[in-house]
């Protein structure tokens, strides 16, 4: 065996997570316990913009601040995908030990994140207002929405790239790296969040402003750790571009997922808007809601995502015991999480959306939310952890299929024929466990379909 070869693995096990060995548990929680942290900053960062402008600024500015937060999440769930699809080739890349292909496709996966980042940042900036007025965003709130969202937009390429570099930290299993990164950018924007919005007086304009700053901040770290390696992940930002047959394949197993992903976001844009028909403290309470459920859907994300490097690079090395067993690991991880969450926000419902305002209706509409969606936390747990399972063989177009009839078409057709004979908030808020509750069943069907017919190595 060459030498040099044995260099490059012992270097690859020292700095990334090889998850084709060892105990499965283990592995998997090595992996998913810092994606989680890291989802969470995140996470604390984007809900410091609605705790601080809500308490500083006013009602009417959480709804803004609400009111852009679908369109984001819209656009933050495609990127998500688009590099949760690179991250399956890497990951399996990886297991096969195809150090050549790995190149080919860590170049082409910065090239097309900086691609999609230009366009979406040109086309957000011009179209933020016509979108929130789409979403029946209130007269009161849509000026300060449209600053907001605008504003957002014009640094979206830092998140899409920082999502890339994330993306391929993520496939080797260096998912500690990442958490780093996002530390530093959480606690920079939340400091920035003071500044601008407390002490400077800049409102919504500054949150969305520290945003920006964070999100270059973590980007530019993970690029330049990813120049500076001496590991086969190694890929400088300037190295990036499109290498034609690598360049397809990546796009055809991350579009379904980032289209999945972009509608089953445009149903919720959809449930936000029959939310903002309820007028400006329906808005205000559900947009504290959503901030605090990003508590719970980020790690479940996160723990499908391990489910898909875990089984990537489990069918690149073709240990298909190891698959298996590793898929009700990721199911029990999954349920146990979003079961301590739930009692959790139903517990101190009162006290969480107390601290995004204390207009008391406004209150009570974000307990109202909690109360509709956090007892149905599992069935969504079931929904991604599975997802993530079949996606880690390389089928994306099963998962979405499942995705968009259960998470979008069956949402839609909720919100045109059940919400309006409901006649009440309830009727949309309503929307989400039902359908929760629909791609559970219908994921399990798949999950049982996918892998029993996959061929079980003998070795």
């Amino acid at each position: 065996m060459d030498s040099s070869n044995v260099t490059t693995t012992d270097s690859i096990k020292k700095n990334s997570l090889d998850m084709t060995n060892g105990s499965i548990f283990k592995s998997i929680l090595l992996f998913s316990i810092p994606l989680i942290l890291g989802n969470l900053l995140q996470q604390l960062y984007n809900t410091a913009d609605s705790l601080i402008v809500g308490n500083f600024v006013g009602k009417q500015a959480l709804a803004a601040v609400g009111s852009s937060g679908m369109l984001i999440y819209l656009i933050s769930c495609f990127f998500l995908g688009a590099a949760s699809g690179a991250g399956i080739i890497l990951s399996q890349l990886y297991g096969a030990k195809d150090y050549k292909s790995l190149d080919l496709c860590l170049k082409s996966t910065l090239a097309i994140g900086i691609i999609i980042g230009l366009i979406t940042s040109i086309i957000g900036v011009i179209s933020a207002k016509p979108l929130l007025v789409l979403i029946n965003t209130s007269n009161d709130v849509l000026s300060n929405a449209t600053i907001y969202l605008r504003l957002y937009f014009v640094g979206i390429i830092f998140n899409v790239i920082y999502n890339m570099a994330a993306g391929i930290l993520n496939a080797f299993g260096d998912s500690k790296r990442s958490l780093l990164y996002l530390g530093i950018a959480s606690v920079v924007n939340i400091i920035l969040d003071f500044y601008f919005v407390a002490f400077l007086k800049l409102g919504i304009a500054g949150a969305a402003i520290a945003t920006d700053i964070s999100q270059f901040i973590s980007s530019t770290l993970a690029i330049i750790y990813l120049a500076r390696t001496h590991l086969p992940y190694h890929v400088d930002i300037r190295q990036a571009r499109l290498y034609k047959d690598m360049s397809i394949k990546i796009i055809m197993v991350s579009l379904p997922t980032a289209i999945q992903n972009a509608v089953i976001a445009l149903s919720n844009v959809l449930i936000q808007a029959g939310v903002n028909a309820y007028g400006t403290n329906a808005t205000a309470g559900f947009a504290a809601y959503m901030k605090v459920d990003g508590f719970n859907i980020l790690p479940i994300l996160s723990i499908s995502l391990a489910a898909t490097t875990f089984i990537g690079q489990n069918i690149g090395a073709k240990k298909m015991d190891r698959v298996y067993k590793g898929i009700w690991i990721v199911l029990s991880i999954g349920l146990v999480y979003t079961a301590i969450i739930s009692v959790i926000m139903l517990g101190f419902s009162r006290e969480i959306i107390g601290l995004f305002s204390r207009d008391q209706e406004v209150i009570n509409y974000g307990i109202l939310s909690i109360k509709a969606l956090a007892p149905f936390y599992m069935c969504l747990s079931i929904c991604h952890s599975l997802a993530g399972s079949i996606r880690g063989t390389g089928n994306t177009l099963a998962p979405m299929v499942i995705m968009l009839l259960s998470l979008c078409l069956y949402r839609i057709l909720w919100i045109i024929i059940i919400a309006p004979k409901i006649g009440s908030i309830w009727g949309v808020l309503l929307t989400y466990p039902t359908s929760f509750i629909v791609c559970a069943i219908l994921m399990i069907g798949l999950t049982i379909y996918v892998f029993s017919h996959i061929k079980k190595d003998d070795n």
